[in-house]
């Protein structure tokens, strides 16, 4: 079971890199294998929806992470077993003709058989078998090691001591006989890199791992949240809870309100793979889907208006709400592309709305304060704002939720701050003189 999201929300959050901007994933990449690279990237694209395969994951990384545990191949050889087991023989040859050359297909050989024989080492150790989440997948490589079959890998002589007649009887066995096994077992080994080196990445930059629970209240609750592409975050908490499923946000330009739904999204969208988060505790109800709004293009490929794009990015959440999907949602400014009248409204209305889907989770920020007003009537809304602070003619920004709701606008200081009226006051005199 996957976690159901959409390409709006992948780019909103940053997950893969865009523009030569590194992503999320990116900051998590720390794998030794392309095998690895690639089954890390098909994780970020499918996060989990389900409790106990959430859990099972978070347990072997983080166990990993507390054992300090080092991939336990060399990257160089398992390149080249890589490249030998995904060269096939050629079948159309009656003398089975490789493809490889002589060479090739030693240090393949030797490559795959050094391989086997270091991961079935690695699995007996203690420090691993007492890694109760990983049993399963520790036994299903114990199982493929320990056929029968590949008895002579496991009991021979060193690698590179091998005969010729030796080296031709098993590039005959690995990459033809058993081909799928050894592949299989391959596999495996990327899911062991993912694990290692995302434990690495959370033991680097002092991560925690989340648990998905469940409880009555389906309580999130984030303790020293910040994201994690910032160099000197300010930390903050959240909760949410079934009875108050709504939070309002408000905050002048600049205050960091994209910032933190940024870091809010990301920490539920990488909890939900099991992974590590940027924060110092988190609990989270398990959801079947997120979605975001930070970033919305104008869709002029059908015409649409930056409004109507929203219009249509609320019908569609609208949509799976009604179908009965708990989501976690986040807009950025609902109704941005409209006038204030009509975006005053709308909010209202469609924070109310989502006000009585108890088995979600809603973020909204809005510049339109006064729509607080209107909705504090509902429990089931919390208030909230980033503040801020003026030093003279200089506004400042401390980052750090607060409860209650904000009139702070600084537009106008800004762009006096920045003297653009001045710089257009003289343009107009220099062309006048020019006249």
């Amino acid at each position: 079971m996957y976690l159901q999201t959409d390409e709006q929300t992948i780019n909103d959050l940053r997950i893969f890199s865009r523009n030569d901007t590194a992503g999320i994933f990116d900051l998590y990449n720390n794998t030794n294998t392309r095998g690895g690279e690639m089954l890390l990237q098909e994780m970020f694209s499918r996060p989990l929806s389900n409790r106990e395969e959430i859990n099972r994951r978070s347990s072997i990384i983080g166990h990993f992470a507390g054992l300090k545990t080092a991939f336990p191949f060399r990257a160089d050889s398992f390149d080249m077993a890589e490249k030998y087991m995904t060269t096939a023989m050629d079948k159309g040859k009656s003398d089975m003709q490789q493809t490889l050359s002589e060479k090739d297909i030693r240090n393949g050989v030797e490559a795959v058989i050094a391989l086997m024989r270091q991961i079935h080492l690695f699995i007996l150790s203690e420090s691993i078998r007492s890694i109760s989440a990983f049993e399963t997948e520790r036994m299903e490589i114990e199982k493929l090691v320990a056929d029968p079959v590949f008895a002579p890998v496991l009991a021979g002589k060193e690698a590179g001591k091998l005969s010729y007649a030796a080296i031709t009887a098993f590039d005959v066995l690995l990459r033809v006989r058993e081909r799928d096994k050894v592949k299989k077992l391959l596999t495996r080994i990327y899911s062991l890199d993912v694990y290692i080196s995302v434990a690495q990445v959370a033991s680097l930059r002092n991560f925690v791992f989340p648990e998905a629970v469940e409880n009555s209240n389906q309580t999130l609750n984030i303790e020293g949240l910040y994201h994690p592409e910032l160099k000197q975050p300010v930390a903050n908490d959240i909760t949410m809870r079934k009875e108050r499923n709504i939070v309002f946000l408000t905050g002048a330009n600049m205050a960091g309100k994209s910032t933190f739904l940024r870091a809010v999204g990301t920490a539920v969208y990488i909890a939900h793979m099991g992974f590590p988060v940027a924060a110092s505790s988190m609990q989270f109800p398990v959801m079947d889907g997120i979605f975001t709004t930070i970033n919305l293009p104008d869709n002029l490929g059908i015409g649409a208006s930056h409004f109507y794009a929203e219009v249509l990015r609320a019908k569609k959440i609208a949509a799976e709400l009604k179908a009965g999907r708990s989501l976690f949602v986040i807009f950025d400014e609902l109704f941005r592309g409209t006038n204030v009248k009509d975006a005053h409204e709308a909010t209202v209305a469609i924070t109310l709305a989502f006000a009585g889907r108890k088995s979600s989770r809603f973020i909204i920020s809005s510049h339109i304060v006064e729509a607080a007003e209107e909705l504090r009537s509902d429990p089931a809304i919390s208030f909230w704002y980033l503040p801020t602070r003026m030093n003279g003619h200089v506004p400042e920004y401390t980052y750090t939720l607060q409860q209650g709701v904000t009139n702070d606008r600084h537009g106008m200081i800004i762009i006096r701050n920045e003297k653009i009226l001045e710089i257009l006051q003289n343009g107009r005199k220099r062309a006048a003189h020019k006249n």
